[in-house]
């Protein structure tokens, strides 16, 4: 699915100011709530502008396996899902592997604990095995589903014995996974009876809101009841029919929108707008602070940067786009003054801890970084960078691309590597073309 890439990339830096436009693969958080939301329909859907990658594959064979056809179309970039009534048909049980893809466990639960009869054995790889899920699991057995944890009490591996939800009021505590109350949302609709979801904690509302948004595009929804303080889910099913576009990934973005930091210059980002269903966009009111230029042009975003005295470093709250703090954070060395990056303790429970791994590939770059107590963020105070560094992924893709946008800067001034990213090719979770589309970007930027 991506490109051949050695075991350890050296990053090429560049020599000229960047420009050009870059078109982005589509949002992993639409493409596999969409699928999900498509396979709950009567009938026909057919997403455009999806996500190919390593999540989405994994959601999308789940799917099949479930008995649902899907019918992906990589050079269209179009996933047709249809045959709805044929899902869950299944007389054996159904083994289900999730990989890595935290939408894809927990929606995948969420789907097959909602289901009318059957036996669903669902896994990842050893590290997914530490990701939380225990809130959902323990709100899906409030509603009457038989989920056994067949390891530790509260992660995967799960064996789910389907026999439907049978709705009412249920308290989750979504606090380590806004994932986790998206996936109860998505399928409450199928319960016997409304459901009446509570929060026991605070959740990041973004990715939330992104989920009853799209709800109400599919023709259910949720709605808030003030005086209960809960959200209620009506029991109805899902008729949306015909296409359904996806966004361009916010996220995936952060690391365009900060390359003319690293290198100068000026670059279109097609497609993306301020305004999208996704969280992440904030992130370009993070680079204003800093310094970077945005317009919208041409349905998409011109960000542009010119004079060095103006990388200002920020002080910023994360918590409800935490996956673009890794971009902020590793070209953090390029800016006048401290980073304070806040926010973001519940980024330790995600591919890595990502929190400790920045630090940690941050004091090898020289940088001075201060871990706070609390757990919740760092803060970064530039110092000369170090070359020579092989900067470690810990199979998490945002390490490989946030460092892979600082090792374009062109530290030394005569365009010798000084970053080397491992184990590049784990972009493919979500961005596999991700070194490829940078360095033909490279290519392409001219001398004047």
């Amino acid at each position: 699915m991506s490109p051949q890439l050695p075991a350890v990339l050296p990053i090429q830096p560049f020599t000229r100011p960047v420009r050009g436009e870059v078109t982005l693969p589509g949002s992993k958080s639409l493409t596999n709530r969409a699928l999900l939301l498509a396979a709950l329909c009567h009938e026909k859907v057919t997403l455009t502008g999806a996500l190919f990658s390593e999540d989405t594959h994994l959601m999308v064979e789940a799917l099949k396996a479930l008995g649902f056809t899907v019918r992906p179309d990589s050079a269209a970039g179009t996933i047709e899902v249809s045959d709805q009534a044929n899902g869950f048909k299944n007389d054996a049980p159904v083994d289900l592997f999730v990989g890595l893809a935290g939408t894809a466990a927990r929606f995948l639960t969420a789907l097959c604990a909602a289901a009318p009869r059957g036996v669903y054995r669902i896994d990842g790889i050893p590290q997914m095995r530490k990701r939380p899920m225990k809130g959902l699991i323990d709100a899906l057995r409030s509603l009457g589903a038989d989920v056994r944890c067949t390891g530790a009490e509260g992660f995967f591996p799960l064996e789910i014995h389907a026999r439907g939800l049978r709705g009412g009021e249920v308290s989750i505590d979504a606090s380590e996974s806004s994932q986790m109350l998206s996936a109860l949302f998505m399928v409450a609709p199928f319960a016997d009876t409304p459901v009446q979801v509570k929060l026991a904690t605070s959740v990041r509302e973004p990715f939330v809101q992104m989920t009853k948004v799209m709800m109400t595009q599919f023709d259910s929804g949720t709605a808030f009841n003030p005086t209960t303080q809960t959200w209620d889910v009506s029991r109805q099913r899902y008729t949306y029919g015909g296409v359904y576009p996806i966004e361009p990934d916010a996220t995936a973005a952060s690391y365009y929108l900060a390359l003319p930091l690293a290198t100068r210059g000026s670059l279109h980002i097609a497609q993306l707008a301020e305004s999208f269903l996704q969280g992440d966009t904030r992130f370009i009111d993070v680079l204003k602070k800093v310094g970077v230029s945005v317009a919208s042009r041409n349905g998409g975003i011109d960000v542009s940067y010119a004079a060095p005295a103006s990388r200002i470093g920020v002080d910023e709250n994360f918590n409800e786009f935490s996956d673009t703090f890794l971009t902020l954070a590793a070209i953090a060395p390029l800016l006048s003054g401290p980073t304070r990056i806040t926010g973001v303790a519940h980024s330790r429970k995600q591919e890595t801890d990502r929190v400790a791994g920045m630090v940690r590939e941050l004091r090898k770059l020289g940088q001075e970084v201060h871990e706070h107590e609390d757990g919740d963020g760092l803060t970064i105070t530039p110092r000369p960078l170090k070359s020579g560094v092989e900067i470690e992924t810990y199979g998490d893709h945002r390490f490989a691309m946030s460092f892979g946008i600082l090792g374009c800067h062109d530290l030394h001034g005569d365009g010798r590597p000084w970053i080397s990213i491992k184990d590049p090719a784990c972009c493919a979770k979500t961005f596999p073309h991700f070194f490829k589309l940078l360095e033909d970007l490279r290519q392409r930027s001219p001398s004047s």
